[in-house]
């Protein structure tokens, strides 16, 4: 007898690998062209 799969887990996996995979691209796009915190676009003071 197979057991059930778990979706639940399989779900938390994908989950991980896009929050990895995002957090990858955003340190390429910082080492790449790095902004100083404290220097903000208009978009963010309006926000």
């Amino acid at each position: 007898m197979a057991g059930k799969p778990n979706y639940g887990y399989e779900k938390r996996q994908r989950e991980l690998a896009k929050k990895a995979k995002k957090e990858k691209k955003q340190e390429r796009r910082q080492q790449q062209d790095p902004v100083p915190a404290d220097e903000q676009t208009e978009e963010d003071r309006s926000a």
